[in-house]
């Protein structure tokens, strides 16, 4: 057996000379400490794997700054990354150094970045919006309405739950979205009752479940050892709960999770395919286009920060490119001619 796949099968400890606690799982402790999301906790375990690896299964602790210039920039050079995607790495390795195995890194330099392409988001226009609603239904229409109307992301409409939702002011009350952050967004009228009748039909299924001895829901942080009876309350459900509960082998709870995903990214991608567009679409196109027409509508642009969450304006200003005609509002000089011929 290699030395490689030793180390692949050897619990990778903090200290080279004890097994254990697994370096991960502590990182994983670490990031859940400071709050950080699960998708972050998966990126940035799966970053520390991919540099360690890099570095045939050496110990952390045995590399330094010469070893993370030469990851970082085979990802650039022979991988070909995205520069969101080196910086990624770069960050989740920062993490690991700094605050899981307490020996911050002196200055990264020399590293040869990945090239970040200057792209403007794809932008439907109401008749497209329209014409793709029209081949969504149920709860896959709600959620992309909730998207459009709302400028949610997809994983912050799908974790939704019951309490973030007020019908009498109108609004969505986005609980940990990026950056864990909150923020309160607006509700689309156009889906007040058509989501009241759905929550009726969710909470009947959640009762059965509750009489059945089941009805769980995972919550966030520690309040299960905070409120133990909470994650089987009403207004703790998620909106878009999945249609099987989940089992626990070892307790034999069962309960339910959001709605995947990948099933509404799917069903966006059928419908936009049925819709005849030609235009690259997904999820996060409803909400590029939520900030698009709320500008052209002529709302601040300070509003639209707050909605959609950004930290900077400057991310919000990237929308206002359709508030310009063709290149930068110019007509065309071939416009004026009278006599135009084929």
């Amino acid at each position: 057996m290699t030395n490689s796949s030793q180390h692949r099968r050897t619990p990778l400890g903090l200290f080279a000379d004890k097994p254990a606690p697994r370096l991960y799982d502590y990182m994983v402790e670490v990031l859940r400490v400071r709050h950080y999301s699960r998708r972050t906790e998966q990126a940035y375990v799966h970053w520390v794997r991919r540099y360690i690896d890099f570095h045939s299964w050496r110990h952390p602790r045995e590399l330094a700054e010469d070893e993370v210039n030469r990851f970082l920039t085979h990802l650039a050079v022979n991988e070909h990354v995205a520069a969101s995607t080196q910086n990624q790495a770069l960050s989740a390795i920062l993490f690991l150094y700094e605050h899981v195995l307490r020996q911050p890194l002196d200055r990264i330099e020399g590293v040869v970045r990945a090239r970040r392409p200057k792209r403007l988001p794809v932008v439907l226009t109401v008749d497209e919006v329209s014409r793709v609603m029209t081949h969504l239904a149920g709860e896959k229409w709600l959620i992309a309405m909730l998207l459009y109307g709302g400028g949610l992301r997809l994983l912050e409409a799908l974790r939704l739950r019951v309490k973030d939702l007020d019908f009498e002011r109108g609004e969505i009350t986005v609980r940990e979205g990026k950056g864990d952050k909150d923020r309160v967004t607006t509700m689309p009228r156009a889906i007040a009752h058509p989501l009241q009748e759905h929550l009726e039909q969710v909470k009947s299924i959640h009762q059965q479940d509750v009489a059945d001895g089941f009805g769980r829901v995972e919550l966030p942080h520690a309040l299960a050892r905070k409120y133990p009876n909470a994650n089987r309350e009403w207004v703790w459900q998620y909106v878009f709960p999945q249609s099987h509960r989940w089992s626990n082998a070892k307790t034999g709870d069962q309960g339910r999770h959001h709605v995947h995903e990948s099933l509404v990214q799917k069903a966006i991608k059928q419908a936009v395919r049925q819709a005849g567009l030609t235009k690259r679409v997904t999820s996060h196109t409803f909400r590029h286009s939520f900030a698009t027409h709320l500008l052209t509508d002529g709302y601040d642009i300070r509003t639209v920060q707050e909605l959609l969450g950004h930290k900077d304006v400057r991310t919000t200003m990237i929308y206002t490119h359709v508030l310009n005609r063709g290149g930068r509002g110019v007509r065309s000089p071939a416009d004026g001619l009278r006599h135009r011929t084929r």
